[in-house]
């Protein structure tokens, strides 16, 4: 399969780092982040490489020359002037594969590629946009999908004042069909992926698909983001984060736990983070564990809300918490409710299902859905439910005492540590007491 990838930046931000090189052949930790990246596409099968250049085009094709030597075979365009990230695809059409990848030349990624393609193709979309959550959704452009990960819209930064949006940003990592782009070929460039060429595609009726994954990938594009990326890789977190690897996690319940519990939650205004939870998930998410947020919202089945209002739950939670620096990698919810006889109640939920806590359906479909490492987990919750869950699954577990107090669910088996809050309760995992 063939990847193309942009590497025409200038990297002005860089340029104490860079001196009078391209962007893509910025020092990273000893060696080039073009070369970083064509290693990552020959490791999982990509050996077809289309460079689109743009500064100082010598310094990448003297380097790689035609990329036998590292197993790929490599072709190069120059644009004569910017053309923008899709105005460049578009300019060289001719040579595109009828699937191909896209990447940027200055993002720093440890993604199973050969996966990623994979679901593309077995979703048959016409793109496929690698999509996670950030520690800044503040100042990102956003991406807004529907349950099947179907892309709706997108939200670019500035973000209007005052609404809160899913903490779900674009990485600018592409599956892309050639034959979805023969519609766009006459759009005068230069123009963008994201803030111009996806937009219009989706309000055309094309069919583009949020790719969402735990997996490292981060632009290096001021000194700054340089530095983090090279701390990572230097302490071998970058290497850790492929799909590839089970990667360990904290599976966090919401009411009582991350906000104040107010006997059901069915509106925005309701919900209120708990003080300190924003700095404990983003201390969680600097450690490396991957943060689940798994609850039991019988508020659809009662008919208290419905699930687009839910959304907005969460929407307001993962904007509260992106002010804070940190994000949640997973929302998993139940909808359901075994009993019967309240006003409004939707009777197609009122059912006893596999995926209400203190049954493990939720936590399994997260260990499947992002390959986690149960041996290396944790649940924290302020219910029994959330402790028998985790007593069923084999996962260890922290019991906080900010929500209601435990009267049943856990069958006589205690939490394996209690903690008065989130806060206490990192404190206790990254203080090394986790693993005595």
């Amino acid at each position: 399969m063939q990847a193309v990838i942009l590497a025409g930046g200038k990297g002005t931000r860089l340029r104490s780092r860079l001196g009078d090189l391209p962007k893509p052949m910025v020092d990273v930790s000893g060696k080039p982040l073009l070369e970083r990246q064509i290693e990552l596409l020959r490791a999982h099968g990509f050996d077809n490489v289309l460079l689109l250049l743009g500064y100082n085009p010598g310094k990448i094709t003297e380097y790689f020359g035609d990329g036998s030597s590292r197993g790929v075979r490599i072709q190069s365009v120059v644009e004569p002037a910017p053309l923008g990230s899709a105005g460049a695809v578009l300019a060289a059409f001719d040579r595109l594969e009828e699937r191909f990848l896209v990447l940027y030349g200055d993002t720093m990624l440890n993604v199973d590629l050969r996966h990623f393609a994979s679901v593309h193709a077995s979703k048959k979309v016409d793109a496929s946009l690698f999509v996670h959550p950030n520690d800044h959704p503040h100042d990102s452009d956003l991406v807004e999908v529907d349950a099947s990960g179907r892309i709706l819209a997108f939200h670019s930064y500035p973000h209007s004042a005052g609404q809160n949006y899913a903490n779900l940003v674009n990485a600018a990592l592409y599956v892309i069909e050639k034959q979805a782009l023969r519609p766009w070929l006459e759009l005068q460039p230069p123009f963008d992926f994201a803030k111009d060429l996806f937009p219009v595609m989706v309000k055309a009726g094309q069919n583009l698909f949020g790719y969402r994954s735990r997996e490292y990938i981060k632009d290096v594009g001021t000194p700054e983001r340089l530095e983090r990326v090279e701390k990572d890789l230097d302490s071998g977190r970058i290497a850790r984060s492929s799909f590839e690897t089970p990667a360990p996690a904290v599976f966090l319940d919401r009411d009582g736990t991350i906000n104040e519990e107010v006997n059901r939650v069915w509106e925005p205004s309701q919900f209120k983070l708990l003080p300190g939870v924003g700095p404990a998930i983003r201390r969680l998410n600097r450690s490396g564990y991957v943060v689940v947020v798994i609850t039991n919202q019988a508020v659809i089945a009662r008919g208290d809300c419905t699930e687009e209002t839910l959304q907005q739950i969460h929407n307001k939670m993962e904007t509260e918490l992106g002010q804070a620096g940190a994000y949640v990698d997973a929302i998993y919810y139940c909808p359901h409710h075994p009993d019967r006889g309240f006003p409004g109640e939707r009777v197609e939920l009122k059912i006893a299902c596999t995926c209400r806590k203190p049954e493990t359906g939720l936590l399994e479909a997260a260990c499947r859905d992002m390959n986690l490492d149960l041996a290396s987990s944790w649940v924290i919750g302020d219910s029994g439910r959330d402790i028998e869950m985790a007593k069923r699954a084999g996962v260890r577990s922290i019991l906080v005492e900010t929500g209601h107090p435990v009267t049943s669910g856990t069958s006589g088996r205690g939490p394996d540590h209690q903690a008065p809050s989130l806060t206490e309760a990192v404190d206790f995992l990254l203080g090394g007491k986790a693993n005595q």
